[in-house]
């Protein structure tokens, strides 16, 4: 099975499965850990480009760049996430707006959103104290 060009492949498979199972929005060097040991010859490259890929089909979110990496989410219906500014953790927070403002509302359409909240998580807060 060919999409976009890509060939179907277990090492896409996996790293999509583990995206989409997991809650830590990863980066690749993440990903790249928890699945060598599963498949040996699966380079941090492959990874990347996976990613990216997923990215770019509308199957993964890219959070931008937290501490020094692009982080990925494999939920890709519409959520704001909270990144601690301390120690990287980013996490998912319920969406209380509508993910879709009915047409005719407003002089404008939006295709999609993305809110992003920075503060200190709580183990970070409270090793402050």
């Amino acid at each position: 099975m060919v999409k976009h060009g890509q060939k179907h492949s277990k090492k896409r498979d996996a790293i999509l499965r583990l995206l989409q199972s997991t809650k830590t929005h990863p980066g690749a060097r993440w990903v790249h850990e928890q699945l060598k040991p599963l498949i040996p010859d699966l380079s941090l490259g492959t990874v990347y480009r996976n990613l990216n890929l997923f990215h770019e089909e509308g199957k993964a979110l890219s959070l931008g760049v937290v501490n020094g990496e692009e982080r990925f989410d494999g939920m890709i219906e519409p959520h704001p996430h909270f990144v601690c500014s301390a120690c990287g953790t980013v996490i998912d927070i319920p969406a209380e707006l509508p993910s879709r403002i009915p047409e005719g509302e407003l002089p404008f359409t939006i295709d999609f959103r993305r809110t992003v909240f920075y503060g200190l998580c709580d183990a970070c807060k409270n090793a402050k104290r």
